[in-house]
C-alpha cells in the first residue's frame, strides 16, 4: 500500500505534534499547517490571532501496514493534554485546540473509540474535537521540521524535547530506525 493513508491532528502547538510524528516509524510525512477555519490561505499571524478559526495541525501521511490509525491515535493521545479546551501548556487560544479531524466514516468511528479508550486514562474530560477533515494549508516552510531545525532554541529544549522522550520511552517499538 504504501504512504497512501492520511491522518489530520491537532494537539496545540503543530511544531510539538510535528517533531513526534516525523520520528514515528510507518510516517512517511509530517506537515505543519492550519485547518478548520473561515479564511482560505492564512497565515501564520492571522492564525495566532484567533481571528480566523483555524487550529495549528498536522497532517501525518502515513502507511497503514506499517502503523495503523488507532496506533496514530494512541500516540496522539500520550503527546497532549486532550483535557485542556483550546489551550496546550502556556499556549492559550482556539488555534491550540485538541482536535482529530477525520478523513472519511471509517476514521471517525476509529477516532470515537480511541477517545472512550484514552478517557480511561484521564480523570478529567477529554474534550477534544472530532469533525470532518476540512481543507488543510500548509504552515510556511519556516514551520517545517521546526524542532529538527531549531533543537536548542528555548521552546523546543523546554516544552517539545520533553515531548519527544515520553513518546520515545512509552513507544520505543514504533521509532523509525
Amino acid at each position: 500500500m504504501g504512504c497512501s493513508e492520511k491522518a489530520l491532528l491537532g494537539g496545540g502547538c503543530f511544531w510539538c505534534i510535528e517533531a513526534v510524528y516525523n520520528r514515528v516509524n510507518g510516517v512517511c510525512s509530517a506537515i505543519s499547517g492550519y485547518a478548520g477555519g473561515a479564511r482560505p490561505n492564512p497565515n501564520y499571524e492571522q492564525v495566532c490571532s484567533g481571528a480566523t478559526g483555524h487550529a495549528e495541525v498536522v497532517e501525518i501521511t502515513y502507511d497503514p501496514e506499517i502503523i495503523s490509525y488507532e496506533q496514530i491515535l494512541e500516540i496522539f493521545w500520550e503527546v497532549h493534554n486532550p483535557t485542556t479546551l483550546n489551550a496546550q501548556g502556556a499556549d492559550r487560544g482556539t488555534q491550540y485546540r485538541s482536535v482529530i479531524f477525520y478523513m472519511n466514516d471509517d476514521q471517525k468511528e476509529k477516532a470515537l473509540g480511541s477517545i472512550a479508550e484514552a478517557q480511561k486514562g484521564w480523570s478529567e474530560q477529554i474534550v477534544t474535537e472530532l469533525s470532518p477533515a476540512p481543507v488543510f494549508f500548509p504552515a510556511e516552510e519556516y514551520h517545517q521540521n521546526y524542532y529538527t531545525e531549531h533543537p536548542t532554541q528555548g521552546y523546543c529544549y523546554a516544552v517539545i524535547a520533553p515531548k519527544i522522550e515520553k513518546f520515545m520511552k512509552k513507544f520505543g517499538d514504533k521509532i523509525k530506525k
